[in-house]
């Protein structure tokens, strides 16, 4: 494929002969001239450059620095210029934020009102969640929360439910919008299905699979890499799907985190927890749960929860399928055990655990890396551990079992004794490094307290600093 269409503020747009690489940012400011949209980290840390997205599942707010123009294929895009109504109206939050004084250098604002905006069309009333990933360094967060606070029960403009409306209809065609009849030669690929995608990556194992390029969107604008071949998952709805199978949940590659974090905060709120303070609305919004352990990132903090909940992968390499329990894939840093050509299709989990628990620690409550993340999963009968998963994140080159402390847990009653002991042996499976973001020491005796935590969790202790008070 060589050509994709979209809508950019209500008008068909057609492109063709771009870089499948070229962000959607770069393309707006350069070829547009819709400079509203701005360049602030260009990683996707800042929300400087946020643009709403809408296709068949709804609006969502996204990072144009990180966003490939073929990402947009089949989809509606409104930026800051398209939040305002088509005789210049303003928007409910547009105006809260001249009334509460909301901007000062107003670099920032344009991604504010995109975020405020499309929170506002989903009815979203968690602003320090929605605007976690929209910095700001000169008016201060207050009076921009008290500017989405007031807009909340502004009705929703008439003009703002347009792209879902241009998107039902074209899907009711059976087309994108404003799609072309002639296709040039592909540049690159967008698979339908995964039999599509298992077919083109046998032929093609040197290429680059992107889902929801938050990591490998900086491979080009930090990186500076050329990616090609390129694949494109974003149309593979059958990778998107949670399955319900009793006892078992089966969870496609190309879930988002903002979607799994949907379905599985009401059955494990400590996971929904910990996806709550993954990066920011637009990043969750974007990454896949597959993509964050394709990657086999030490500091992912989606492996370490499933490693404690006992999770089985599912790889697939042409029509040759093959699972393993989930530790298992890590090998060592930035290694897997995965062939050429093969690819995650899906993670399976238990559909309860009751005893999960997880802790994340880092610099920053919201949107930040972690230092260490803990979960923690044991089973007690009779008075004692019967069962034992611990995986932590930060603590070795891979996400990784405490199969010592493990060990020294099982057989034992869960107090604070035997956690003492057991968080003695941590130094046995774990030789942390020391970085930016801690030291060594600082993460062993992190990851130790984080046992005497889940202790006091299971009996019922508060233990968050949302719920702790002096």
């Amino acid at each position: 494929m060589s050509q994709i269409a979209f809508h950019l503020n209500g008008a068909p747009i057609r492109v063709s002969d771009e870089a499948p690489t070229r962000t959607l940012l770069d393309w707006l400011r350069e070829t547009r001239g819709l400079t509203g949209t701005k360049e602030g980290c260009n990683e996707g840390d800042c929300g400087a450059c946020t643009v709403m997205v809408t296709d068949a599942t709804g609006s969502r707010a996204l990072n144009a620095c990180i966003l490939f123009l073929p990402q947009l294929d089949g989809k509606a895009v409104r930026t800051v210029e398209g939040i305002a109504g088509p005789q210049g109206q303003t928007h409910p939050v547009q105006q809260a934020m001249i009334d509460h004084h909301g901007s000062q250098c107003g670099f920032c604002t344009p991604g504010f009102i995109v975020s405020m905006a499309t929170a506002h069309l989903n009815g979203a009333s968690d602003h320090d969640d929605q605007l976690a990933g929209n910095l700001c360094r000169c008016t201060g967060y207050a009076p921009i929360i008290r500017a989405a606070k007031a807009a909340e029960t502004a009705p929703v403009p008439e003009w703002m439910t347009t792209d879902r409306d241009i998107i039902r209809s074209s899907a009711g065609q059976g087309q994108s919008p404003a799609r072309g009849e002639a296709e040039p030669a592909p540049r690159f690929v967008q698979p339908r299905s995964s039999d599509e995608l298992a077919q083109w990556y046998l032929a093609n194992p040197e290429g680059t699979l992107i889902a929801g390029a938050t990591d490998v969107g900086l491979w080009v604008t930090k990186q500076l890499r050329n990616l090609a071949p390129v694949a494109f998952l974003s149309g593979i709805t059958d990778l998107q799907q949670i399955e319900d199978q009793g006892d078992r949940l089966r969870i496609g590659a190309g879930v988002t985190i903002a979607a799994l974090r949907a379905a599985l905060g009401p059955r494990f709120p400590s996971l929904g927890e910990l996806l709550r303070r993954y990066s920011s609305e637009q990043v969750r919004n974007a990454a896949t749960i597959g993509g964050n352990i394709a990657n086999g990132s030490p500091i992912g903090d989606g492996p370490p929860a499933l490693i404690a909940l006992g999770a089985r992968l599912h790889l697939r390499r042409g029509d040759v399928r093959r699972e393993m329990a989930l530790e298992d894939f890590f090998l060592e840093y930035r290694k897997q055990d995965r062939q050429p050509g093969e690819f995650v299709e899906a993670v399976t989990i238990p559909a309860k655990a009751p005893a999960l628990r997880c802790y994340k620690l880092s610099k920053r409550f919201d949107q930040d890396i972690s230092a260490v993340c803990g979960c923690f999963n044991l089973t007690v009968a009779d008075g004692v551990v019967t069962e034992a998963r611990i995986a932590f994140g930060g603590m070795a080159g891979t996400p990784k079992r405490a199969a010592a402390v493990e060990a020294a847990l099982l057989g034992q009653p869960l107090t604070l004794d035997v956690a003492e002991k057991a968080a003695a042996r941590m130094a046995e499976d774990f030789t942390p490094l020391s970085d930016m973001r801690a030291s060594a020491a600082y993460r062993l005796a992190t990851a130790q307290n984080m046992l005497h935590r889940y202790v006091h969790d299971l009996n019922g202790t508060k233990v968050s600093v949302l719920e702790v008070r002096a």
